[in-house]
């Protein structure tokens, strides 16, 4: 009798001739996920069987795997060789000692002596009659035995299903470059198009020494925390000191923050096609502040040449957004009180729907190529 870990993919399953592609980036995620741990990953008809691990990781391994994009679901197994007698010890292993149960089997090596209901019934009753607290409920038991009885001799049996993070597997979407700030907004956003099987790397923009080296640490905290989701990610940390001191000097302060964006648009573009990425990703959600109205955003898409921008917090309000926050591990880091780029010379009246033309006009008050160069070559790297 072995203990082993059940992994069943998700939308993996829906895929026809490039499957054996998406199992094979599945795998790998697994393996980067697991690394420094002992442990086997082996295929089994349609889900991955971990073996061989230290049992006393068994609540690691778990805790690790459920932040693999890809995973329905997993279960802690018993799996034992295909003969009645074994399969009621491991039963009998994954009873409860009191209470309603049921037995569900799934029989896939169809050349086993008794079906699923036979199975079922004679595990049930074995189980039954050696304990006279249990009962049998079929419609509303309080827990269910599950009996898997694979085509290669083995029978799997366990008692308890643990929720995956779905989706699809990191590095079957291509690759995005996320903009991240120091707030709850953009750690979701580059969660949720993780779990759409996108590689996601990220671009900070700071206002040192106008913000502290605390504001710089929160966010590549914050990028750790995205990388547990990612397999890794790689931050770009970007100076617009410069940039700002130029807006506050020469323009209208108003469009201080419009200016801004515009200028860290154009930078992560640039940045994203030199690492390979085909997409820009943002934290932003419609109305929520006074840059993310349909004109802020224009204006801001207007300087994109040639890469599409994904908003994938745009319709959530923000009760949805710290609510995602929680789940993935980030709020309490995003919340703390280090302020980012985008409060320096913050207006009293920021423009909340600017023009195009007044914008261009604005702009045409700065050397726009020669802040975007000086800006490019502050460029420092961190791989997590």
């Amino acid at each position: 009798m072995e203990k082993v870990i059940i992994i069943r993919y998700s939308e993996i399953h829906l895929k026809g001739k490039n499957r054996g592609y998406f199992e094979r980036v599945f795998a790998i995620n697994m393996e980067k996920t697991l690394k420094g741990l002992k442990h086997e990953i082996h295929r089994q008809s349609g889900r991955y069987l971990i073996e061989n691990f230290d049992l006393d990781d068994t609540d690691e391994i778990l805790d690790r795997l459920k932040r693999v994009f890809g995973i329905h679901s997993m279960s802690v197994a018993l799996k034992v060789n295909s003969d009645m007698g074994e399969i009621y010890k491991a039963a009998k292993s994954v009873c409860s000692a009191f209470g309603a149960f049921k037995v569900e089997t799934h029989r896939a090596d169809k050349k086993f002596a008794l079906n699923s209901m036979q199975i079922s019934a004679e595990i049930g009753g074995r189980l039954l009659s050696e304990n006279k607290k249990l009962t049998v409920d079929v419609h509303s038991p309080e827990f269910i035995i599950h009996i898997d009885v694979r085509e290669n001799g083995t029978t799997l049996v366990f008692n308890e299903f643990f929720k995956g993070a779905g989706g699809m597997p990191v590095g079957t979407s291509g690759k995005g470059m996320l903009l991240i700030s120091g707030g709850i907004d953009s750690p979701v956003a580059g969660h949720m198009i993780a779990k759409r099987g996108m590689n996601v790397d990220c671009i900070h923009f700071h206002s040192y020494p106008y913000t502290n080296m605390q504001a710089r640490d929160k966010v590549i905290e914050l990028a750790k925390v995205l990388s547990k989701y990612t397999c890794g990610t790689r931050l770009n940390i970007i100076s617009v000191t410069h940039i700002q001191e130029e807006i506050h000097k020469n323009c209208n302060e108003e469009y201080m923050v419009t200016l801004l964006r515009r200028f860290m648009m154009r930078i992560a573009e640039r940045i994203a096609i030199t690492c390979g990425a085909q997409c820009l990703i943002t934290g932003e959600s419609l109305g929520q502040v006074a840059s993310q109205t349909v004109e802020g955003i224009t204006s801001s898409n207007s300087v994109i040449e040639k890469l599409p921008v994904l908003r994938p917090l745009c319709g959530f309000d923000k009760d949805e957004i710290i609510e995602r926050s929680r789940e993935i591990g980030a709020y309490e880091i995003s919340i703390q009180p280090y302020e980012d780029c985008c409060t320096v010379f913050l207006p009293r009246h920021p423009v909340i729907k600017p023009s195009l033309a007044s914008v261009l006009e604005e702009e045409q008050k700065l050397d726009v190529e020669k802040l975007l160069e000086e800006a490019l070559s502050s460029r420092e790297i961190i791989d997590l």
